[in-house]
C-alpha cells in the first residue's frame, strides 16, 4: 500500500513538474530591440514560409547585449527599429517600432 501511494505521488509530482515547466516556457517573455542591417541577413531555401534569417546584435532595456536570430518571410527595411518578443526558445514574434519608442539605455546603443 505504502509503495503504490509513493509511485502515485511521484508520478502526480513528474506531470506537475513538467506541466510547470511548459507554462513557463510558454508564457516567460522579454523584449529586445535591434535596427536592421541588411548586410547580416542570410536567404533561406525558397521551401519554407521564411525565406530569410537575420542574426542582430540586440539589446533589452538595461543594455544588455545579446546576439539573436530570427527569420521572416521577407527582407526587412534597412536601418528599421524593431521591438522582439523573446521566449525561452527563442524569437516569438516582432514588430517595427520608433526609435523614441526604444528604451533610452538601447538608444545609447544603437545609431539614430
Amino acid at each position: 500500500m505504502k509503495q503504490l501511494l509513493s509511485i502515485c505521488l511521484t508520478v502526480v509530482l513528474l506531470i506537475g513538474g513538467v506541466v510547470g515547466g511548459l507554462f513557463y516556457m510558454q508564457n516567460y517573455e522579454d523584449f529586445y530591440y535591434v535596427q536592421v542591417d541588411n548586410s547580416s541577413v542570410k536567404e533561406l531555401s525558397a521551401d519554407s514560409d521564411m525565406n530569410y534569417e537575420y542574426t542582430l546584435n540586440s539589446y533589452n532595456d538595461k543594455g544588455s547585449r545579446k546576439k539573436l536570430s530570427f527569420k521572416t518571410s521577407r527582407q526587412l527595411k534597412e536601418g528599421a527599429y524593431l521591438r522582439l518578443q523573446v521566449r525561452s526558445f527563442g524569437v516569438h514574434a516582432w514588430e517595427e517600432v520608433s526609435y523614441d519608442d526604444l528604451p533610452e539605455k538601447v538608444q545609447n546603443k544603437i545609431a539614430k
